[in-house]
């Protein structure tokens, strides 16, 4: 904008200079007439003075001023050929009025012609400006994004400009994002091929055991088909985890947000581990005042917490105890996971979340994709979660959930 500011001061201070040349070359040439009329006025007089001395000069002064006179005597000049509508009287004057014409007929073409030549460089400064964002838009649309743009000033031209460098910018951002997410895409199908090879193989030699022996005792038969059946539900569990992971990344699931009583959350979370606690005589209980509320999505929230009370009761020794607890404050509400089972080695500690990975102490069946479920609902639901843990000791996940939390994500 203050290009184009720029511009119409110019015109506006080229058209005030001509104006004022104008006005002093009108004003110059008017003296000059006036100077004219009034030596032709004096020698008049001087003659009238001469032939009648009579004549005072206050009767001289009252006919210049009268316009009555020089109506009554304009049309005696007729006859010498002096119009007093459209001829001086004084033949100098017209010859001042000739020059006063053409002065400002010179003065009224040097300005348009001035004026034309300052819009026609700033066209072609604006075409070039134009043809060079041209180029640059031609770049971008060919997938070059290393573009510089030096100039940083105020004007339209230079404003686009600058526009079009925070969209290249901001292309290239997500063309970088979206090579790491088809990188990362990558690694993590490697990584689910990985994890299926094993109980997918597995499954197909015992069910070729099975096809190929007819005379298996049906005890073996029976053990066979219970191990394809665990390997094919932990084969669905896996593929179930890696596709809410994805649809999360992919932000296509919404969180609904309400006003839920935390007791209520960990109430769900022991009912789905009951059988893996039971299995492994691991107390599960919970520690939680009813009037603790907060704001999140009930499901979501609850398989979040669910694979971290799995993730410790798998971790704990047959005797061991997982506890859930939580309070409010009033900066945040807190969640608290804690175990005193074998606990987590300073090596694993830092990489638990990271998807697919596997600790020292995981299980052969475990494929590290519970934990990183967990945190990715945690962080969509406003949360961070944090874990510290000692070895033989146990471990402790701490959630937290500040002020406003749990809102729409799409």
């Amino acid at each position: 904008m203050k290009r184009s500011y720029k511009f119409l001061i110019v015109f506006l201070v080229l058209a005030v200079l001509f104006s004022s040349a104008a006005a002093v070359v009108t004003a110059f040439e008017l003296n000059n007439i006036r100077k004219s009329a009034n030596e032709g006025i004096m020698a008049v007089i001087s003659t009238v003075k001469q032939k009648y001395p009579d004549v005072g000069d206050n009767e001289i002064a009252g006919i210049l001023n009268s316009r009555e006179s020089a109506e009554n005597y304009g049309d005696s000049l007729k006859k010498y050929g002096i119009s007093l509508d459209s001829d001086w009287v004084l033949y100098k004057n017209e010859e001042q009025e000739r020059v006063i014409t053409a002065a400002n007929a010179a003065l009224c073409a040097a300005c348009c012609l001035t004026l034309c030549c300052v819009f026609v460089l700033y066209c072609k400064k604006r075409k070039k400006e134009t043809q060079r964002l041209t180029w640059y838009i031609e770049r971008i649309n060919k997938k070059d994004y290393d573009l510089m743009i030096e100039e940083n000033s105020e004007d339209d031209m230079s404003l686009l400009r600058n526009e079009i460098y925070k969209t290249t910018v901001m292309l290239r951002e997500q063309r970088d994002i979206s090579q790491k997410d088809k990188e990362s895409l990558k690694d993590s199908l490697s990584d689910i091929s990985h994890q299926l090879k094993t109980p997918l193989t597995s499954i197909l030699v015992m069910l070729d055991t099975i096809l190929d022996d007819d005379n298996m005792p049906h005890d073996l038969r029976r053990e066979f088909l219970r191990d394809i059946r665990r390997s094919a539900g932990s084969m669905g569990f896996h593929v179930q985890s890696i596709l809410t992971l994805s649809k999360l990344d992919a932000n296509s699931i919404v969180l609904k947000s309400r006003e839920e009583r935390i007791s209520r959350i960990i109430d769900e979370c022991i009912r789905n581990t009951e059988v893996l606690s039971e299995l492994k005589g691991v107390t599960v209980s919970g520690e939680c005042d009813c009037c603790v509320t907060l704001n999140c999505d009930f499901k979501w929230l609850c398989e979040a917490l669910t694979n971290i009370v799995k993730n410790c009761v798998e971790h704990t020794h047959s005797g061991g105890r997982v506890i859930i607890s939580a309070e409010k404050t009033k900066l945040y509400t807190k969640i608290t996971v804690s175990d005193n089972g074998e606990g987590i080695t300073p090596e694993d500690l830092p990489h638990i979340f990271e998807r697919f990975y596997k600790g020292k102490n995981s299980s052969d069946e475990s494929i590290g994709i519970g934990l990183a479920l967990a945190k990715t609902i945690i962080e969509k639901s406003g949360g961070i979660i944090s874990v510290s843990s000692a070895v033989g000791k146990g471990t402790t996940f701490d959630i937290r959930f500040f002020c406003s939390v749990g809102k729409d994500t799409e």
